[in-house]
């Protein structure tokens, strides 16, 4: 429930406090006063998209506070406490259950931005939204305009079912879904058949090039370092004999020749030998050159035995030219280079499985698609069952209801028929039809319901919905639009009960209405002819009939006027 809201700097409100009980309480004011700026205010603690055209002039910002009394562990208190959100206790309900006070702000800077606050924790504007659900259902004229659609009729008639349609449709919905990928995958392989077998052949034949070439993992650059050598094998085999040559006086491979590394540092360490007895670091360096001569030996021998691998062999030259362009024909269309083509061939076996694959899985997901269609029909069945009996019941309590608000003649027919294709909601087509009068032929609300009609309807709707819906608040912003006279009575008679059950606040500008208020509200404006600003102020018993006069006759000390508004009241007071 309710409690209070707090408006700071919104529209022409400048700071107004409303104070909120159970039953019906009732908001009158003169046009501009600023009536709307507080359902605004409303809107904007459940979240509606906030308007910086609604911030006060002058104002660096607009606040919105509300306190709600909610039960524990209901839908909205557990999804604040998810969030964060501190709740206070506030004692036991009516029920006897025990009760949470939920604080909710939301603060519109004249920018544009706004923030929103549960609990004392700032949290995401939409989980406000979400709160909205457990907390306030709010009707206006916009509501009006959205009862004409076939969406929103349909789910009138779910609403009204409750689980006996909640249950099947959540299923539904589930099948569907999965009946809707599973074709859409279907068709993806179906439509895209021919592009998967061009895709297939190329893949096939780039494979069976890899298979023929055969290449191993770094043939190219051992290719490549081959090709090198043996192209220049002259320069390297004369290189080598001239190495060989100054390190072992060996030039031709066999043949003895004149001085040689290998003899210059032998003689060399044989003076040092001599003398490093008497000389500690000459006979460092004798050890040094014994090394060296270790070393030069062993460089002439490996660079003789390099000399006998060099061999021209322009044979081999062209066999590894040869190979080479092979290779680089692969390298050319699906690599870098030789591991990267075999990368290519893992690869593409691996995409070629899943494309031969595909005819196996279209079959697969053709028999799949076709056992979902089937589920999907059968719980459209059910469905169709249950808004059928849900329909029937709701258009007898809501045709009772339309009696209650001097529409004795009136009838009110909910027509559920069969579409030719299922959609997300079902596979059903519901329209709410309205005979205005005894003899009348039902016709769509869009067409055969006047404004003032129309809003009796929606409320004999909601009348009958309350029982079902989990909201303990209803706010009607001018739903009495288009109705007066005996009727307006009996608008303000069914609002009366209705806060038998729930709290209901009602903004209206029929004084029949406001007459069954359990708590009645002002919004007044005052102004100094520059700056206009707007309060909010309870109304007692004499202030009751001042205000209904002024609702009748324009004005709030005309004696018949008041005469009217109290009779009004008593009137209103009776059973």
């Amino acid at each position: 429930m309710l409690e209070e809201i707090r408006i700071r700097d919104l529209g022409v409100i400048d700071a107004s406090t409303l104070e909120l009980g159970p039953g019906l309480t009732v908001l009158t004011g003169e046009t501009g006063a600023g009536k709307t700026m507080v359902v605004t205010s409303l809107g904007l603690l459940l979240g509606e998209r906030a308007d910086a055209g609604a911030v006060r002039a002058g104002a660096r910002s607009a606040l919105v506070e509300g306190r709600f009394s909610v039960p524990g562990g209901s839908g909205a208190a557990v999804r604040a406490a998810e969030a964060g959100a501190e709740l206070e206790e506030a004692g036991a309900g009516p029920e006897g259950r025990p009760r949470e006070e939920l604080l909710v702000a939301r603060s519109v800077a004249a920018g544009g931005r706004s923030r929103a606050h549960v609990g004392g924790r700032a949290v995401p504007n939409g989980l406000l939204g979400e709160l909205a659900d457990d907390l306030v259902a709010v009707h206006g004229q916009s509501e009006q305009v959205l009862l004409r659609s076939p969406r929103r009729q349909r789910e009138v008639v779910d609403a009204s079912a409750g689980d006996a349609v909640a249950v099947p449709l959540a299923r539904y919905r589930e099948v569907f879904e999965r009946h809707r990928a599973v074709r859409a995958e279907l068709e993806k392989i179906r439509t895209r058949g021919r592009e998967r077998a061009q895709e297939a052949d190329l893949l096939r034949h780039g494979l069976r090039r890899v298979e023929q070439v055969a290449p191993t993992p770094g043939e190219d650059v051992a290719l490549a370092a081959e090709a090198d050598r043996l192209t220049h094998a002259e320069d390297l085999r004369l290189a080598a004999a001239t190495a060989a040559g100054a390190l072992t006086g060996d030039e031709d491979g066999g043949r003895a020749g004149g001085a040689s590394a290998v003899v210059a540092v032998e003689a060399a360490r044989r003076a040092l030998e001599g003398v490093r007895a008497h000389d500690a670091g000459l006979a460092a360096l004798a050890d040094r050159l014994a090394e060296v001569s270790v070393l030069v030996v062993e460089a002439g021998a490996d660079a003789a035995a390099h000399l006998a691998s060099l061999e021209a062999d322009p044979a081999r030259l062209a066999a590894v030219q040869e190979r080479r362009a092979e290779l680089a024909a692969l390298v050319r269309t699906y690599a870098d280079d030789a591991d990267g083509v075999l990368a290519w061939a893992q690869q593409a076996s691996v995409r070629l499985l899943a494309l031969d694959g595909d005819d196996d899985r279209g079959e697969a997901l053709a028999a799949q698609e076709g056992e979902l269609a089937a589920e999907a029909e059968q719980l459209a069945d059910v469905l169709h069952a249950a808004r059928v009996d849900a329909g029937d019941r709701l258009a007898q309590a809501a045709t009772a209801e339309l009696a209650a608000l001097a529409m004795g003649g009136a009838r009110l027919v909910v027509r559920v028929s069969r579409t030719e294709q299922l959609t997300p909601a079902g596979g059903d087509e519901v329209a709410l039809l309205l005979a205005a009068h005894s003899g009348a032929e039902p016709r769509p609300l869009a067409r055969g319901a006047s404004g003032g009609e129309l809003s009796r309807v929606m409320l004999a709707l909601e009348v009958v919905l309350a029982a079902a819906d989990p909201v303990e608040t209803f706010v009607f912003d001018e739903v009495d639009a288009g109705v007066g006279g005996r009727a307006a009575v009996e608008v303000g008679r069914r609002l009366a009960a209705l806060a038998e059950r729930a709290q209901v606040i009602v903004v209206t500008h029929l004084p029949q209405v406001a007459a069954f208020a359990d708590a009645h509200l002002l919004v007044e404006k005052s102004g100094d002819g520059q700056v206009v600003a707007s309060g909010v102020r309870a109304l007692d018993d004499a202030g009751r009939v001042a205000e209904l006069a002024r609702m009748l006759a324009g004005q709030g000390t005309s004696s018949s006027a008041r005469a009217h508004a109290a009779e009004l009241l008593e009137g209103a007071r009776r059973p």
